[in-house]
């Protein structure tokens, strides 16, 4: 028995047998050629076969992940057109009078390798998509055609790595789960693997030669292990294992891809909160109907400079892209009070709180909200995104973010840089702007109440100041009214509202908020709550579920399950 550690890229747990991917041990040959023209012309010709093949992987990948995921095979088909590249092969054929083969693999290496040595973990993971693209060419161009992998038996696949192409090729109702040696969360081979559903593991340091093809495994998405050649003991615990989750998943599949409707017909949508990029997993696993909250300021936080346009654009991107065609809503920067960072340099203030922070300093300092502004108008146009600014207490700042977005759209315009305003919202977490919230909603194409700053500010208290634990009440009749008033005046002028705050995921108020109209709670993908809960509830099924359950979960079965309005 053999154990290894790794890092989960899906949660799950499996066994099954082994198949040992390995790649072709095809060694490129550099050779003298005569006719260098011969060869770029060559070249041309497999850059055109690998376009028709991606065109096939990506058609297939739209069926089985959804078009924003499959999305990865058009950026290939891109790289494939790039002048950079296409001009590196035929340069080196054309001045070093080598074949076509070598200056493909030798071009791809010295790419990935550029790729590789980027501090941007994103940019990073992007060496693999070179790798395999040049890999591709190598085998067009040796005659060796696409790699066929859809007939496997079901399996484990281990390899050292896997490539997006390979993944998609594959029959994902063959695939046990997945292990390599290399690999990257950011990589779009990890984000196929969560959208497909499939246990996975990367960074495992295994010696593939030691590995034979038919072999027994073990694979722990939660514990980050794979187990080879598991003893009779280890096998029982797995089983029963599978088993418990196989029920678990039953009962969970039965809320999946489902609307969230209420037993008397009223929708609403559960929606999550993310603090970055590497959170989408757990949004998926958890069937959240979208991202409510994407708290950018995290981009901005653990740093010493301002994230670059680019930096966020690609952070952005991944997240919609990711999202498949669901909604993300993008909150701008929140930077101040609780989140201080000190290249802002934003002075001491006795009471952050209610300081300069937040739209505050992007309308302060419009160059850093316009580096911000331009990376979402770009990114909107991989996916359904949304941008919600915070802090909003009157029309005249909303006037004012408007006129900065006219002047992105133009700068963008003029600059042929493609992009697209999105819906554009509010966060109502200010009681002036609950108390103006009519004038508001004829602005702005939606409300998200963050109720924990609502409930700091509505009660003079300070959130942050242990002494006060006892008096901060968000279950306050004045907090619950000014929700009520702000879904009210958004529903009279055509405009959604959604609820982001520490609310959103409490039961007790479930309840009422539906009753109120709110249309939408947007919670923690991993926040859990206690096994009492359900107990309360009386849910059959309980300890199925040891002591938790995600409160997307909860809350979904709450909705259609336990309320019921007369």
């Amino acid at each position: 028995m053999e154990k290894y550690i790794g890092k989960s890229v899906y949660k799950g747990i499996v066994m099954g047998p082994v198949a040992v991917l390995k790649k072709n041990d095809y060694q490129v040959k550099r050779a003298r050629i005569e006719d260098p023209e011969a060869e770029v012309k060559r070249v041309e010709e497999a850059v055109e076969v690998s376009k028709k093949q991606l065109g096939r992987l990506y058609d297939k990948a739209v069926r089985e992940v959804g078009e924003a995921s499959a999305a990865i095979f058009e950026v290939h088909q891109m790289m494939l057109e790039d002048e950079d590249y296409l001009e590196s092969m035929e340069n080196m054929i054309r001045t070093e009078l080598v074949n076509a083969e070598y200056a493909a693999a030798a071009t791809g290496d010295n790419f990935a390798e550029m790729f590789a040595a980027m501090d941007d973990e994103y940019m990073k993971a992007r060496s693999a998509d070179v790798k395999d693209i040049s890999e591709r060419l190598v085998r067009n161009l040796s005659g060796e055609g696409d790699n066929d992998l859809s007939s496997m038996e079901p399996s484990i696949i281990v390899a050292d790595d896997l490539s997006p192409s390979e993944t998609v090729q594959m029959d994902k109702e063959k695939i046990l789960a997945f292990v390599t040696v290399h690999g990257s969360t950011n990589s779009h081979t990890a984000i196929l693997a969560r959208m497909m559903n499939i246990p996975a593991l990367i960074g495992v340091p295994m010696d593939l030669n030691g590995l034979k093809t038919g072999m027994t495994a073990v694979v722990d998405g939660f514990s980050g292990q794979v187990i080879f050649e598991p003893e009779e003991d280890v096998q029982k615990e797995t089983e029963k294992r599978m088993q418990e989750e196989a029920e678990k998943q039953k009962l969970l599949e039965e809320l999946k891809g489902k609307e969230n409707i209420t037993p008397d017909g009223r929708k609403i949508n559960i929606y999550a909160n993310i603090g970055s990029v590497g959170d989408l997993g757990y949004v998926m696993e958890n069937d959240a109907g979208g991202i409510g909250l994407f708290r950018s300021e995290f981009l901005y936080l653990g740093r010493n400079d301002f994230p670059t346009e680019e930096e966020q654009f690609q952070a952005y991107k991944q997240a919609v892209q990711t999202m498949a065609g669901k909604k993300v809503i993008i909150r701008t920067l929140d930077i101040g009070a609780d989140k201080q960072v000190e290249y802002f340099n934003l002075g001491k203030e006795e009471n952050p709180a209610l300081g300069y922070r937040a739209i505050r300093i992007c309308l302060k300092q419009p160059e850093i909200f316009k580096a911000q502004l331009r990376a979402l108008f770009r990114a909107a146009v991989y996916g359904n995104l949304s941008v919600m600014y915070p802090m909003i207490t009157s029309t005249e700042e909303v006037e004012k973010i408007y006129a900065i977005v006219a002047e992105v759209e133009e700068e963008l315009k003029a600059q042929e840089v493609q992009y697209k305003i999105p819906e554009q919202g509010i966060m109502i977490e200010t009681p002036a702007a609950v108390m103006i919230s009519d004038r508001l909603a004829e602005m702005v194409d939606f409300f998200s109440i963050g109720t924990n700053d609502l409930t700091q500010y509505t009660l003079a208290i300070d959130r942050q100041n242990e002494q006060l634990d006892d008096f901060y009440n968000p279950h306050h009749e004045a907090v619950l009214r000014m929700i009520r008033m702000v879904v009210e005046n958004a529903h009279k002028c055509g405009k959604w509202a959604g609820i982001c705050g520490e609310l959103g995921a409490d039961l007790t108020l479930t309840e009422q908020f539906v009753r109120m109209g709110v249309d939408e709670l947007s919670v923690a993908p991993s926040m859990i709550l206690r096994r009492e809960f359900h107990a309360e509830c009386d849910l059959g099924f309980v300890d199925i579920f040891d002591e938790y359950f995600y409160s997307i979960s909860n809350v979904k079965y709450f909705l259609r399950t336990f309320y019921s309005a007369p």
